[in-house]
């Protein structure tokens, strides 16, 4: 048990550390070192999110939990699938076929297949709650397996790819403030905890996040449509040739 109050302590702080520097990147101008440098910090304290999350699945596996275990990992999976992608579309940005290699490919599987598991196991216990969430890595997968057979058309590609992925890492980060640390920091001021929401806090940022991705996305898209049809290894961002391989 004091391991497992350990991972919880090391699990918040860093929740504590990826809430701020997720708006610190989100406000600051894109490609400024305020934005890179929290970007990172961000992306880091999502790596130890994920790093004790884990063993407290093993923690509930223990105990005869097989479903928090379960949609615990599942959330690992869809958070590191963000992570994963934001931090790629920028290291990959010279080449869409680079970004949507083998790898990619892989993770787009892991996500459908973990949906999958998620909504049967939701449907068999009736948590409403596994089965909403199972839409999220189902429809990355079929997002992921689209955009491999049909890439981008606009040199910004990698723009639309790093904003859309961020703000599926945020809607992890504020799910999780809004369902558990608040009432945490409340508690911890010593103010009355607010009424319990139900499922909102979990689906509220998903939707937000949902609303805003397709916004930038629409922003980003090129106005014409010469390149719809330009084949994967022809897309690529001109003014980084060569790079980020």
């Amino acid at each position: 048990m004091e391991l497992y109050s350990m991972l919880v302590s090391l699990h918040g702080l860093a929740g504590a550390i990826a809430l701020p520097t997720f708006w610190l990147a989100a406000l600051a101008r894109k490609g400024s070192p305020l934005h890179r440098r929290s970007g990172q910090i961000y992306l880091l304290a999502m790596i130890a999110i994920m790093l004790t999350a884990v063993p407290m699945a093993g923690y509930f596996f223990a105990r005869s939990r097989p479903g928090t275990a379960i949609f615990l990992l599942y959330l690992v999976l869809i958070t590191l699938s963000s992570c994963w992608l934001g931090w790629r579309a920028i290291q990959r940005k010279a080449t869409q076929a680079g970004f949507r290699d083998s790898r990619y490919l892989v993770l787009a599987a892991c996500n459908g297949l973990g949906g999958l598991l998620v909504a049967g196991y939701g449907v068999w216990q009736g948590q409403v709650l596994m089965m909403g969430f199972s839409l999220i890595g189902i429809g990355l997968a079929v997002s992921m397996w689209r955009r491999r057979a049909q890439p981008l058309p606009t040199p910004r590609w990698w723009i639309r790819e790093h904003l859309g992925a961020m703000l599926g890492a945020g809607a992890a980060t504020h799910v999780a403030f809004l369902s558990i640390g608040l009432g945490r920091v409340l508690q911890w001021l010593g103010l009355e905890t607010t009424p319990t929401l139900g499922i909102l806090p979990w689906f509220v940022p998903v939707l937000v996040s949902t609303a805003a991705a397709i916004w930038l996305d629409r922003r980003y898209a090129p106005r014409g449509d010469s390149a719809l049809n330009a084949p994967l290894r022809q897309v690529a961002d001109p003014a980084t040739p060569g790079g980020g391989r």
